[in-house]
């Protein structure tokens, strides 16, 4: 029989902490009824809300991607709030439909946020977002002689800048790339879509009108800035991907590229608009999805500011271990399904620089790269790697602080 949980208002006094960052599994989002609550966290972003009030919520990343809270709730008065449980959130939404769009539109725009920040804190530069920066993206992948992608974002900016200052070299690189390279192209009302690997779904700057949910095989989502190229994240079966663009109406904010041969399921807006009506199950899933990638981009965001690169590689294994559930507390052995160049972009490092880097991390003889993919003796070994870099960096900061105030 399943479990009913108590959705009666819960009441918290003044200065009395709600959640804790880091803090047990989350299994209750909350929503403010009456109060102030203040959220900090050790990563906060400039432009994230930290001041919370009656119709705010707080808490669904964590719940709904079913990790530990990213966050720490304090009641600066006193408080109401209606705690809602990750298993109720489907029939939540069925009778509360504009709290559900309330929320899938705060996460979209949330991403977004992160993304920015997350790009100009590892790259050191901020990301452009326009039609012309097609143009950029083909010559980043016509120079790395990864011709779909670049066949893909030319026959982009040609489309949609059609009077652009780039169209004639545009089209001298179509002809260069005549018999070299394929794009794949569908009608946008095909729900089932197939795209082998190395083809693009879509490239940052176009327009989007759908999101795409992984039914088979692997994407990686990417970014190019300043003529590098940063690996922001590696979808997997079941993973959603695509819905800034539709939920917003904004252009894309990254790259896709089908990391292997993929099929997928195209949603448009008007079905999107169908499925929060009539398929509470689905949208709770997209939900779920969508707090899973917001999780990855708040520990991303962490991974950034480790000053030590082979700090922040660690980290970055660790965080892919975490995201895929796989617990640190043993000396289980496993092997990563990517390799070194991914894991290269995952921090921002070209590859040269991070080539000159392996030969320090491979001193650990628990680190070894197995049919070209990363494979860990240990998994606790990777854990105490990133625990280690994340602790130095937390030091630095506050004798930074310390320093700062001292002298002040």
């Amino acid at each position: 029989m399943e479990k009913q949980y108590n959705m009666k208002p819960l009441r918290y006094k003044k200065d009395a902490y709600i959640i804790v960052e880091g803090k047990q599994k989350a299994d209750f989002f909350f929503i403010i009824q009456d109060g102030k609550v203040k959220i900090f966290k050790e990563t906060m972003v400039k432009g994230e809300d930290d001041v919370l009030g009656p119709g705010d919520i707080f808490g669904v990343i964590s719940t709904m991607s079913s990790h530990s809270h990213i966050e720490t709730a304090q009641a600066l008065t006193d408080v109401a709030l209606v705690p809602v449980h990750q298993h109720q959130y489907a029939e939540f939404i069925e009778k509360n439909t504009e709290v559900a769009i309330k929320i899938i539109m705060h996460f979209s725009k949330h991403l977004r946020h992160l993304n920015e920040a997350l790009v100009k804190l590892t790259l050191k530069k901020t990301a452009i977002n326009s039609l012309s920066h097609l143009y950029n993206v083909g010559e980043y992948y016509f120079n790395q002689n990864q011709y779909n992608q670049a066949l893909h974002a030319y026959t982009q900016y040609l489309k949609h800048c059609p009077e652009g200052g780039k169209t004639a070299a545009a089209r001298d690189r179509l002809e260069k790339l005549a018999g070299q390279a394929v794009i794949t192209e569908f009608n946008t009302n095909d729900l089932n879509r197939t795209y082998s690997k190395n083809t693009m779904l879509f490239a940052e700057g176009e327009p989007g009108g759908e999101l795409f949910i992984i039914q088979k095989g692997s994407v990686g989502i990417t970014k190019i800035v300043d003529n590098k190229e940063m690996l922001l994240a590696m979808l997997n079966p079941g993973d959603i991907l695509g819905e800034m663009a539709l939920l917003e109406g904004k252009l894309r904010t990254a790259n896709a590229v089908a990391y292997d041969d993929c099929e997928v399921l195209a949603v448009n807006k008007a079905n999107f608009e169908l499925l929060i009506k009539n398929q509470p199950q689905l949208i709770a899933r997209i939900t779920s999805l969508l707090a899973d990638r917001l999780w990855l981009m708040d520990e991303q965001l962490g991974n950034a500011q480790i000053d030590n690169p082979i700090g922040r590689m660690y980290d970055a294994l660790f965080i892919q271990l975490e995201k895929s559930r796989v617990r640190p507390d043993g000396a289980a052995p496993y092997t990563f399904a990517f390799g070194l160049p991914e894991l290269y972009k995952m921090v921002g490092l070209p590859e040269h620089e991070g080539e000159m880097l392996l030969p320090e991390m491979m001193k650990n003889k628990k680190i070894m790269i197995i049919d070209g993919k990363i494979h860990t003796t240990s998994v606790e070994e990777i854990y105490k790697q990133s625990e280690f870099y994340r602790k130095m960096n937390r030091e630095k900061a506050k004798k930074k602080i310390h320093s700062i105030n001292h002298y002040a």
